[in-house]
């Protein structure tokens, strides 16, 4: 994945034939996470893989600049967790039927969340674990949205596998008691 890294290069040297060069090198990857996310997604959705991955990959493109190949990855799974979340606050406004309707996650789902809880629930909750612990919350985005194994985000990450599953155990117990906690509030 050499050709990846020197195109991400050459795009934040502000070469714009690069960005062409460079989706059909990583689109398959795309297309696998954003699948991935998509199955989580209630049946009927409007929004399908193919048009989620473009939508990121038109945001990511821009002006941002890359490290290398999975700093992009990265970017693309938050680019990814941002389209899905506003398209769910887009649906939930009250123009579109208010809190009538809820998104139920499936419950494969790294993190198993009761049928009450939404993915704005999720949202609001990693928002905070974020900026408590920025590092931990970049995990579960690439174990939850990104769909990759524990293995697959420490590489990323840059992190040993044994540190990887401690953070993850320990985010998603915060995820889990700050969502509940959330719904107890509200309740």
């Amino acid at each position: 994945m050499a050709d990846v890294t020197r195109i991400l290069d050459a795009i934040g040297q502000g070469d714009a034939r690069a960005a062409e060069q460079l989706l059909p090198l990583v689109y398959d990857e795309l297309r696998r996470l954003a699948a991935a996310q998509m199955g989580r997604e209630k049946p009927g959705q409007t929004l399908e893989a193919t048009a989620l991955v473009h939508e990121a990959y038109l945001r990511l493109v821009g002006d941002q600049q890359f490290e290398n190949r999975r700093h992009f990855f990265a970017a693309a799974s938050e680019a990814m967790r941002r389209i899905l979340v506003e398209n769910a606050r887009r649906k939930s406004s009250l123009k579109r039927g208010g809190g009538r309707e809820r998104l139920d996650l499936n419950i494969e789902q790294p993190i198993v969340l009761e049928k009450s809880e939404s993915l704005l629930a999720l949202d609001e909750a990693l928002r905070r674990f974020e900026s408590r612990d920025n590092d931990k919350a970049q995990l579960v985005k690439l174990r939850y949205f990104a769909g990759m194994t524990i293995e697959q985000a420490a590489e990323t990450l840059g992190v040993s596998v044994a540190t990887a599953n401690r953070w993850w155990n320990y985010a998603r117990a915060w995820l889990h008691e700050e969502i509940r906690r959330d719904e107890d509030r509200s309740n």
